[in-house]
């Protein structure tokens, strides 16, 4: 049966797909549920009187820049990468207007997961909204009344839920047609006619995209969240209870020359219980008193998936005094949560005494409509997805999953042309993309890149290279003496009576791999706890003075509440840098060498001492990177972290954080941070820095505008503040590490990841940014991941060639690691801080620590 004809079938049979649960506050019984949104409701542009034909190059920018007008809030979907098409930063920057490739560094050629789309509609479309009343929560109910009237719409047509494409004009602006579903309710169709589009529009893109779409359904894939996944070709790990459904993220762009398919593999982790099996075996742990605490805590925060509409939601509340007998607004009438799901899905809840799950739904509701409001959810339905703690630090689940979702270049290769080959046999796949003239490409897109220098390591009066491919100098900096590295004399070790010779045999070894690296460390205090929270705490405010410069405390198990209040009394009530180390971690004789080395190399940069650097020519640069981090321990509050460079080596940081209320903007309480780093920046080197660049990292899709709109405009507030004369050249970087772009290589002859140091500035970037991809490390399994980097802002006017190559210098300098990471330094750095403040402080760290990496 095809897709067309189970959706027929199904608006005379059962409903499918509901929006978002039983819309409404959590139900009573005089309480008015909000109308459910219009899914991928979408304004036009209004009426485009340019003529319609093939794409020439001057129309790309046209196209992105078409996105302007249309906005935000209108562009519907839930695809928000959507809504950072069309921000248009390059043409504001002289230097890169005609070219932003980079010249350095060897070829090399590569293939991309990028498909040419090779022939498109060169036709006017027609965009119609459509509105249902009664009101329709089901998509799938919706297109199904809708294609009862093909004798009107035609064969052609395209329809995401509230937006339908047709490639003719309907004979009114506004048309009323009247369906009738199963159970014979009336429903009114109202069509109205709200754009014509050229093949120039940038609306078209989003119309290939729901055209895409369709084909994944045809080949009977099912969307969760943003992507589609093959629900008939689970992989299953039966001794973990876990079941796999591999699927593909796609999304249809303009870039830099043609537009294209970037699809990749993905895999959605499920589990084969559903949350009241879950509640059941928790209930028979922690025995009834302290259910509630313990469900709350374990499910809070958890994304669960309905298999009866495929959606996935975010577990906020437990409504401990809801049952599915409870009632809630449908219309005119009150539903109950039994009844509704019985006539909406066919389902039967067999547990009415369940309690209901509360997901705060964000999506916003039809334009000029108030936002829905939470979806109530049934245990029985909810099945747990992804991968909790415990499971993610259980070695032997990650090895079995690994085997199935980490897959190698050449296997990541197969998958996607077996993907394209599909499409391409599939009858009724062609024939829908020949109904809109759409053809792709049957071969994976190659391009070049370019190699970067390998860059030289210097460590106090020696420097060496290191071998490129491993990113690695873990070996070469044995015994090699640090830049700098301070005296270690009035220290604590905190051991518990079990762990007294793993405390001892590390003590051992910490003082015979300092000596060589130049770390001197004097015999510190040993004191004994008893292995519970208080009894540790107690001991270290006996013990942890003024003058105390370094604190280790061996820990006999990873439990976080004793982490925590390690970490929460060092880093706030009485500032000095700590170590923690598990005890398991020193239990091996033969790796205590290399922990005890990594453990030194951490304690020296604690207390402000400097590891290595590389060479940095650009003279008076401050680098600053931006992270934050979401914690929903600390009523929901936003952590933001800034990491400031100090000197020229960039082996000197300033570290400062702030808790702010979510939903503020993340720049409101940084802006003081940043003020505070140039202060900081001009003590050090007595001057302030005449360059700036800001690599800000966690910017998910759609939020370009609110940093190129807002946080430029504040950071350059920041800067003025400093001195009506002072004005320095400014870059900010959005630095994004969920890309689903990904490159191979050809080497002695397979397919294998790209070296480290590779660049990528051409074909698969965008035309109206200045964007560049870099592969920085190395990946002993799978597939490297190439990390975005999208110049927003910049007066600097640095060459791209230098832009890349600092950016690469970077990925150098992180202390915790020998070896090359897949961000610039200090945005790794501002990560580790914003984590640490989120998980385990909650609070502002002490002013004392600013000048130190007291978070790795």
């Amino acid at each position: 049966m095809t897709g067309r004809a189970r959706a027929r079938a199904r608006s005379r049979g059962r409903a499918r797909g509901q929006e978002t649960g039983p819309p409404g506050p959590p139900p009573q019984q005089t309480t008015s549920a909000a109308p459910p949104p219009s899914e991928g409701e979408l304004v036009g542009r209004g009426r485009q009187r340019a003529a319609p034909g093939p794409v020439a190059s001057e129309d790309i920018l046209q196209i992105s820049a078409g996105f302007h007008q249309v906005k935000l809030g209108e562009r519907g979907g839930r695809r928000r990468d959507f809504h950072d098409v069309g921000i248009n930063t390059r043409q504001a920057m002289e230097h890169v207007k005609a070219s932003k490739t980079g010249t350095s560094g060897s070829t090399i050629q590569l293939r991309a997961n990028f498909f040419r789309i090779v022939s498109r509609p060169q036709w006017v479309l027609y965009q119609y909204h459509v509105d249902f009343q009664p009101p329709m929560e089901s998509r799938r109910l919706r297109s199904a009344l809708l294609f009862q009237h093909d004798e009107t719409l035609g064969s052609a047509r395209s329809f995401d839920g509230a937006i339908l494409f047709l490639p003719h004009r309907l004979h009114s602006k506004e048309t009323m047609l009247y369906s009738e579903t199963r159970h014979g309710e009336k429903v009114q169709i109202k069509i109205t006619l709200t754009n014509e589009l050229p093949p120039t529009s940038p609306v078209c893109l989003q119309f290939y995209n729901i055209i895409f779409r369709r084909i994944l359904r045809i080949l009977n894939m099912q969307q969760i969240g943003r992507n589609y996944y093959s629900p008939n070709d689970p992989l299953s790990i039966p001794q973990h209870r876990l079941t796999i459904w591999p699927g593909f993220t796609t999304t249809i762009l303009q870039y830099e020359t043609s537009i294209m398919l970037s699809t990749d593999v993905s895999h959605k982790v499920l589990r084969s219980e559903t949350v009241l099996d879950f509640m059941g075996n928790l209930r028979h742990q922690c025995g009834n008193q302290r259910f509630p605490e313990a469900c709350a805590k374990e499910l809070i925060g958890l994304i669960v998936l309905t298999k009866y509409n495929n959606k996935t939601y975010r577990i906020d509340d437990i409504a401990w005094d809801h049952t599915p007998n409870n009632t809630f607004k449908r219309g005119a009438d009150d539903v109950s949560f039994t009844n509704y799901y019985k006539t909406q899905y066919g389902l039967e809840i067999t547990d009415v005494k369940q309690v209901l799950l509360v997901s705060h739904v964000k999506r916003l509701g039809p334009s000029g409509a108030a936002p829905p409001g939470p979806a109530m959810l049934i245990p029985e339905f909810c099945y747990l997805t992804g991968l909790t703690d415990k499971m993610r630090s259980d070695f032997n689940i990650m090895k079995d999953l690994a085997i199935h979702t980490r897959l190698s270049p050449e296997q990541r290769e197969a998958r996607l042309s077996r993907f394209v080959n599909n499409i391409q046999k599939n009858t009724e796949a062609q024939a829908e993309l020949g109904t809109w003239g759409l053809n792709f490409d049957k071969q994976l897109l190659n391009l070049t890149g370019r190699v970067l220098p390998v860059e030289r390591i210097v460590q106090g009066s020696r420097s060496y290279d290191y071998k490129p491919w491993a990113a690695d100098w873990s070996k070469e900096m044995r015994g090699v003496p640090l830049i700098s590295s301070p005296q270690l004399e009035s220290w604590l070790i905190f051991y518990t009576r079990r762990n007294a010779n793993e405390a001892q045999n590390l003590l051992q070894t910490l003082h015979r791999v300092s000596s060589p690296l130049g770390f001197r460390m004097q015999r510190p205090v040993m004191v004994e706890y008893e292995d519970y929270q208080e009894s540790l705490l107690r001991a270290l405010q006996h013990n942890v003075g003024q003058h105390t410069q370094m604190v280790v405390v061996v820990l006999p198990s990873n439990r976080k509440d004793k982490y925590d209040s390690i970490k929460k009394y060092l880093c706030v009530d009485c500032p000095t840098p700590s170590q923690c180390v598990l005890s398991r971690t020193l239990s091996k004789p033969q790796a205590l060498m290399t922990v005890a080395t990594k453990i030194a190399l951490q304690m020296a940069c604690k207390m402000g001492g400097e590891l290595w650097s590389v060479e940095i020519p650009l003279k008076q640069l401050m680098i600053v990177g931006i992270d934050c981090y979401h914690d929903t321990v600390a009523g929901k509050r936003s952590i933001g972290a800034l990491v400031a460079s100090l000197n020229q080596g960039m082996t000197r940081w300033f570290s400062k954080c702030v808790l702010q209320d979510r939903g503020q903007e993340i720049m409101d309480g940084l802006k003081m941070a940043l003020i505070g780093a140039l202060k900081d920046f001009h003590k050090f080197n007595n001057s302030l820095p005449s360059r700036i660049i800001i690599y800000r990292d966690g910017v998910g899709d759609g939020m370009l505008q609110s940093v190129v709109n807002y946080e430029v405009p504040q950071i350059m507030e920041s800067i003025k503040s400093i001195g009506h004369d002072y004005m320095p050249k400014l870059t900010v970087v959005v630095v994004k590490k969920r890309v689903s772009t990904r490159f191979f290589a050809h080497i002695d002859g397979k397919l294998s990841n790209p070296p480290p140091g590779t660049v990528i500035d051409t074909e698969v970037t965008r035309p109206e940014w200045y964007d560049f991809y870099i592969v920085s490390q190395a990946v002993r399994m799978g597939s490297v991941s190439p990390t975005h980097y999208n110049v927003v802002y910049d007066t600097s006017g640095l060459k791209p060639d230098h832009m890349q190559r600092l950016t690469y210098k970077l990925c150098h300098m992180y202390y915790n690691w020998q070896g090359i990471i897949r961000v610039p330094a200090p945005c790794q750095y501002a990560h580790k801080l914003a984590f640490l403040v989120g998980q385990s402080i909650h609070r502002e760290p002490n002013v004392w620590l600013d000048d130190y990496l007291f978070y790795l």
